[in-house]
């Protein structure tokens, strides 16, 4: 079973920046894709972002060109880093990894993210 651990959430003003980081119980090269979700209460889990093994990444319409996502396969670790936030960007931020075999899809227990003033 693999784990994955979400750190670097908290309370930042509108306008900031936050890194959130997930590190895995297991080298990250077993994964062929990584993403970051997010949900608010009373919505569905969204997509937020995606990086696949190779480094290719893709992200929802309204968090482009201010977040982007890395992977340090030294540590285990992938990054989402969230630059000029904004208030609907408030939520709890899970991190995903997909596996190369059917059904291998894990998720991290989630870090709370408030944009407020």
């Amino acid at each position: 079973q693999v784990q994955l651990v979400e750190s670097g959430g908290g309370l930042v003003e509108p306008g900031g920046s936050l890194r959130l980081s997930c590190a895995a119980s297991k080298n990250i090269i077993v994964f062929r894709r990584m993403a970051w979700y997010r949900q608010v209460p009373g919505k569905q889990r969204e997509l937020v972002g995606s990086i696949t093994a190779d480094g290719n990444t893709n992200f929802e319409d309204s968090v482009k060109g201010r977040f982007t996502m890395s992977l340090d396969n030294a540590k285990d670790t992938v990054h989402l880093q969230m630059n000029s936030l904004k208030p609907e960007d408030t939520a709890v931020y899970y991190c995903n990894a997909v596996g190369y075999l059917k059904g291998d899809e894990f998720w991290g227990q989630g870090t709370q993210v408030t944009v407020s003033s």
